[in-house]
């Protein structure tokens, strides 16, 4: 499901020539959808573009990574710790940066597909650390009611510490997207904070 159809079909001419490999479907992202790849029979689906995994996961409820034994890897990816974090939560279990060899790529899909957790070795800490800060932040409903949030602002903060845009808790709470906006807003006037980064903090302090 790579966008780059040079990278789709070097990668795809590559695992032809290799017996433990099976190339299912090569269409580039947006021509066939994630739940059409796994109905294939594919057990690893490469993306080379992380819009192409936030666009498909409207998916996730009924092909993603809990309901289904496929994984996702994406390669040729920028070295951005954000992006990385965001692959993470949308159920990416490989991350390859665009500097990667194709032998990189090779054991990457190898290892995913036999359930190992790949990623470049500096973004090891970061996973650490990111565990560890919410652990560390997660707030719990007192001090939230410290700071007058509402039973609906509740549910909406730790959605915003899992990293979900408007749109995404919308879905999940069954409301419209202007009214999480507003709650939104009202949560960062209520606790403190600049932005949404900054809600956790404040009400770790609270």
């Amino acid at each position: 499901m790579c966008r780059n159809r040079l990278l789709r079909e070097s990668i795809a001419r590559i695992l032809a020539k290799r017996a433990e490999f099976e190339v299912v479907a090569t269409e580039a992202a947006g021509i066939i959808t994630r739940e059409e790849t796994v109905s294939s029979g594919a057990s690893v689906i490469v993306m080379d573009s992380l819009e192409s995994l936030l666009e498909d996961d409207e998916c996730e409820s009924s092909v993603g990574v809990e309901s289904s034994s496929v994984e996702l890897l994406l390669i040729a990816m920028q070295d951005d710790r954000k992006d990385f974090l965001t692959a993470i939560r949308r159920g990416a279990l490989g991350y390859i940066l665009e500097d990667a060899s194709a032998a990189d790529v090779l054991s990457a899909i190898r290892a995913v597909a036999q359930g190992v957790a790949v990623c470049p070795q500096h973004y090891m800490r970061v996973l650490f650390e990111c565990v560890a800060r919410q652990c560390s932040e997660l707030p719990n409903n007192y001090r939230r009611m410290q700071t007058g949030l509402t039973i609906r602002e509740q549910q909406i903060v730790p959605l915003i510490g899992r990293g979900l845009a408007n749109k995404e808790i919308a879905n999940r709470l069954g409301l419209a997207e202007q009214t999480v906006k507003n709650h939104v807003h009202r949560i960062l006037r209520k606790v403190g904070a600049e932005d949404r980064l900054g809600i956790s903090d404040a009400l770790l302090i609270a």
